[in-house]
């Protein structure tokens, strides 16, 4: 729990660099070099999507159009999904559902169903869902489901977060 308070203490500064947070998270999967590839997973709520290296992608409900709201602290600990070139699907993705949106610094987000997607960065890897249900910024964070709409469902959050 201590570790989740300075987690939460470290990215709350107003002065954070979320562009290379995202930046290294892609980096580090891979995804520097081209497109991501957006695919599915199973766990106990259902059938999500992932990005590199099989980690979840959330959804928060705070985006109301294709346009990210969070920037600074939350990307931080939400980095956006970033890609260089055109996403693609597979497992059960639409590739037609994939899309992308621009950043204030530039990068490209990706979009799935018209929602930016983000990583946690508390799942170090496939099959870690530790975002799911959080209430973190101010507003829901939940696992996409291939239909595009959020899984809402709590049953894999992490108890006190």
């Amino acid at each position: 729990m201590l570790g989740v308070a300075l987690l939460v203490a470290a990215c709350g500064g107003g002065s954070s660099n979320s562009s290379s947070s995202a930046q290294n998270a892609n980096s580090a999967s891979g995804n520097a070099a081209g497109g991501l590839s957006i695919s599915t997973a199973q766990g106990a709520d259902g059938t999500y999507l992932t990005g590199a290296s099989g980690r979840a992608v959330y959804l928060w409900v705070a985006d109301m159009s294709s346009k990210s709201t969070c920037a600074g602290g939350c990307a931080a600990e939400w980095p956006p999904v970033i890609t260089k070139s055109a996403p693609t699907g597979g497992g059960g993705v639409q590739t037609s559902d994939l899309g992308t949106t621009t950043r204030s610094n530039g990068a490209k987000q990706v979009t799935y169903n018209g929602h930016p997607l983000y990583y946690f960065i508390g799942d170090s890897g496939a099959g870690m869902l530790n975002g799911q249900g959080s209430n973190g910024f101010g507003a829901k964070w939940w696992l996409v489901a291939p239909s595009g709409s959020a899984i809402t469902s709590a049953a894999a959050s992490p108890t006190g977060y």
